[in-house]
C-alpha cells in the first residue's frame, strides 16, 4: 500500500503529505505538544524534558509499522514486546529529547515569521500556479488533525536539528587518495584456477589403542554428559482454556454477523499503474497505448516509472489507498485499460493483469474457526484470573504440581533435561511451544529458588522450579570408544589432506603445469575468471578467495571445503588492477564513505549528549504504555 502511494505521488499535495507522515514515523522527531490531545503520563525524563505515554505509544505503533510494511503481516504487541521495538522506540525518543535540549541550550530557534515565510516559498508547498496554495495546505492540516502552530512547531524542531547534523556532516571530508584506494580494492579482479582435492587419495591408519588413549585424554571436553536438570514445570496457556469456554451457536453466530469480513476471501487483482503529471499526459498515453503504438511498460519508462514502480502486486480493493483508484480498478475486465483517474495524489491509468475472484463465506463453513476464535478470546479474559490463582497457590507454600491439580493446568515432572531439551534417552523433555525460553531460565536459576514465571509468546506462561542438577560428566573411555575413533580419524585424515595440499602448492610455486598437479589430486581443474574479492565462486569457499586476493600472479595456496571433508588447491593465474573510478564511482564512493563518517560522529554526538543528561525511565509507566502490564489509569 505505501508502495503505492509513492508511485502515485506526484504533486504537492502528496509532497506535503508525506512530510507531515515522516513525522508519525518518528524519526528525529518530538512532536507529542503539537498534536491535538496528547496523554498525561511520562514514560522517562530526560533532563528537565518528558517522554509522555504518547510521545511513546506513537513513536512504538510506528516501529510496528515499520516492520509490517517490510514483512507484510502485522505483528502483535507480543510480538513486537519480543523484538524489543519498544525499547527501539523509548531509545529513539530519548535521544530526539537529548538533541532538542541541546539546541535550547545552544539557542538554536527560528521565528515563526522565518518558519512561516520558508513554508510559503517551499516549491513542495506550491499548487498548480506556482504559489503557495493556502487552502490546500488548511485542508491537509485538518486531515492529519495539526494546527497550523503545530504544524511551525514541527518543522522548527526539524530546521533546528538539521543545523546541527549539517554542522555535524559537512565537516566531513573525504580525502581523494581514499577514494581512489578504496574504488581499487574493491574493483580489483583475478582469475583463479583451482581443484578439488579427492579426499580418498588419503587414507589415516588405523589406531591402535595408545593412539585412541592419547586421543580421549587430549579431547575430553568432548566427550562429557551435558548438563541435566531435575524440573517441575507448570503451564498456563489461553489454548488450554479454550476447552473450558462454552459457546452456544446463537453467540457464535453473532460473533460470525460481527466479523464476517474477515472469515470472506476478498477479490484480489494484480494491479498495474502509471501516474502523470496532469490529465492531459495521462489522456495522450492513453490514446497510443489504445491505438497500439506503445505498450504498457513503455509508455511508463517515458515518464519516469520502472517496471517496480508500475506492478502494484497483488491488491483487494480495501489495500489501494485511493477509493477512486481502487472503484475503478475493480470494475475492469481483465487486461482493459481504464480511462485517467484523477487521484488523490496523481492522474494514472490503471489495468489488471490478473483476477482471483472473492468468495463469501458462510456460517457453517467457517463454524468450526468462529468456535476456536471466540473461544480464544474468552481465554484471553481468564488468564489473568488463572494467573492470580497460581501466584497465590505460590504464596501459600503449595508446590506446582499441587496448584496444577487443584487448578486442571498442565504440569510437567522432568525427570532430567539438558539445554536442548532433551532428555538422556534424546527425547524431548519439556513438549510445550516455545519451551526453548522456558529452557532459558530453568538454566538460569539456581537449585530452590522460586523464580518469576515466565512469558511465552500466544498469552502462556511458564512456572518452574529446579529441583536438583546433575553436573556434567565425563564419559568413560569404553564408552565412548566408536566416537574416539571418528574423532582420531577425521583429525589424521585431515593432517594427511593438508601435507598433500601443501605438497601440490609447493610444486605451483616451482612452475610445474596446474593441470598435472590436478591430476595428481584426482579433481578436474577449474578456473574463475575475473572474480572480486569479496565473491565466492562455486568451487572457492571465502577463506580461499581471501588468501588468493594476498598473493601475486602466480602464488598458489589452499583452503579448507565448505563441508571441511576435503582441500582445495588454487593458483592466481592473472591479475586485473581496477581503472581509474568514473566520476558517477568517485562520487558514489565519497558519499558513501562520507555518509559513515556522518553517521560516526552523529551516533558520538548523541552518545555524549546522553551520557551529560540525568535520563530516567518509569518502568512501571513504561509497562502500562505497551500493554505488558495490566494496571490500569487511576
Amino acid at each position: 500500500m505505501l508502495d503505492a502511494m509513492r508511485r502515485g505521488a506526484q504533486g504537492w499535495v502528496a509532497k506535503l503529505l508525506f512530510a507531515l507522515l515522516i513525522v508519525s514515523f518518528g524519526v528525529f522527531w518530538n512532536v507529542s505538544d503539537v498534536f491535538r490531545g496528547f496523554g498525561r503520563g511520562a514514560v522517562a525524563k530526560v533532563g528537565e524534558a518528558d517522554i509522555t505515554v504518547t510521545d511513546f505509544q506513537r513513536a512504538f505503533q510506528n516501529q510496528i509499522r515499520g516492520i509490517t510494511l517490510e514483512g507484510g503481516q502485522r505483528l502483535t504487541t507480543e510480538q513486537a514486546l519480543m523484538l524489543r521495538l519498544d525499547r527501539q522506540a523509548l531509545d529513539q525518543l530519548i535521544a530526539q529529547a537529548a538533541v532538542k535540549t541541546h539546541a535550547d541550550q545552544l539557542g538554536l530557534s527560528l521565528s515563526d515569521e522565518t518558519l512561516a515565510e520558508g513554508v510559503r516559498n517551499d516549491p513542495d508547498f506550491a499548487g498548480p500556479d506556482g504559489k503557495f496554495s493556502r487552502l490546500g495546505f488548511d485542508g491537509l492540516l485538518r486531515q492529519l488533525n495539526l494546527t497550523e502552530q503545530g504544524f511551525l512547531a514541527v518543522r522548527r524542531d526539524d530546521e533546528v536539528r538539521r543545523q546541527i547534523f549539517d554542522g555535524l556532516s559537512s565537516a566531513v571530508v573525504v580525502p581523494k587518495p581514499t577514494v581512489e584506494e578504496l574504488h581499487a580494492f574493491r574493483e580489483e579482479t583475478r582469475t583463479i584456477e583451482h581443484v578439488q582435492i579427492d579426499a580418498k587419495k588419503v587414507t589415516a591408519a588405523a589406531p591402535d589403542e595408545s593412539k585412541l588413549s592419547e586421543t580421549y585424554e587430549a579431547n575430553k571436553a568432548s566427550f562429557m554428559t551435558p548438563e541435566y536438570r531435575k524440573a517441575a514445570v507448570l503451564v498456563l496457556s489461553t489454548d488450554a482454556l479454550k476447552s473450558e469456554i462454552t459457546l452456544t451457536d446463537d453467540e457464535l453466530k453473532t460473533y460470525y454477523a460481527d466479523h464476517k469480513a474477515t472469515y470472506d476471501k476478498p477479490e484480489r487483482r494484480r494491479i498495474q499503474q502509471i501516474a502523470f503529471k496532469d490529465k492531459a499526459a495521462a489522456e495522450a498515453a492513453r490514446k497510443e497505448l489504445a491505438e497500439g503504438k506503445k505498450n504498457f511498460l513503455d509508455v511508463a519508462k517515458e515518464h519516469g516509472a520502472t517496471e517496480s514502480d508500475v506492478n502494484l502486486g497483488m491488491l483487494s480493493k480495501s489495500q489501494l489507498i485511493d477509493p477512486k483508484i481502487a472503484d475503478a480498478a475493480f470494475a475492469l475486465e481483465r487486461d482493459k485499460l481504464s480511462e485517467p483517474i484523477e487521484g488523490r495524489f496523481a492522474t494514472v491509468l490503471v489495468r489488471a493483469i490478473e483476477i482471483d475472484e472473492g468468495k463469501e463465506s458462510t456460517f457453517e463453513e467457517v463454524k468450526d474457526k468462529v468456535r476456536d476464535k471466540l473461544a480464544g478470546e474468552r481465554a484471553e479474559g481468564l488468564i489473568q484470573e488463572r494467573y492470580d490463582l497460581v501466584e497465590e497457590g505460590r504464596n501459600a507454600g503449595k508446590t506446582l504440581k499441587e496448584i496444577g491439580e487443584e487448578l486442571k493446568l498442565k504440569f510437567i515432572d522432568v525427570e532430567a533435561v539438558d539445554n536442548d531439551n532433551k532428555t538422556p534417552d534424546g527425547k524431548t523433555a519439556i513438549d510445550i511451544p516455545d519451551a526453548s525460553i522456558a529452557l532459558q531460565g530453568i538454566f538460569a536459576t539456581g537449585e530452590g529458588a522460586q523464580p518469576d514465571a515466565v512469558e511465552l509468546p500466544g498469552s502462556a506462561y511458564v512456572w518452574f522450579d529446579v529441583m536438583s542438577i546433575a553436573e556434567p560428566k565425563q564419559k568413560p573411555f569404553d564408552e565412548v570408544k566408536d566416537d574416539v575413533k571418528a574423532l582420531y580419524t577425521e583429525k589424521e585424515t585431515g593432517k594427511l589432506l593438508d601435507e598433500m595440499a601443501q605438497k601440490l602448492v609447493d610444486r605451483l610455486k616451482r612452475g610445474e603445469a596446474f593441470a598435472k598437479i590436478a591430476e595428481e589430486a584426482g579433481g578436474t581443474a577449474e578456473v574463475s575468471e575475473q572474480i572480486k574479492r569479496n565473491t565466492s565462486p562455486p568451487g572457492l569457499t571465502t577463506d580461499a578467495v581471501r588468501q588468493a586476493f594476498t598473493l601475486q600472479k602466480g602464488g598458489a595456496g589452499y583452503a579448507q571445503t565448505s563441508d571441511r571433508a576435503s582441500r582445495v588447491v588454487f593458483q592466481v593465474k592473472d591479475i586485473f588492477p581496477a581503472a581509474s573510478p568514473t566520476k558517477e564511482q568517485a562520487d558514489k564512493i565519497s558519499k558513501e564513505l562520507k555518509d559513515q563518517l556522518a553517521n560516526d560522529n552523529l551516533l558520538a554526538y548523541i552518545s555524549a549528549l546522553k551520557a551529560g543528561l540525568s535520563i530516567h525511565v518509569n518502568e512501571t509507566e513504561l509497562a502500562r504504555a505497551t500493554g505488558a502490564s495490566t494496571e490500569s489509569d487511576q
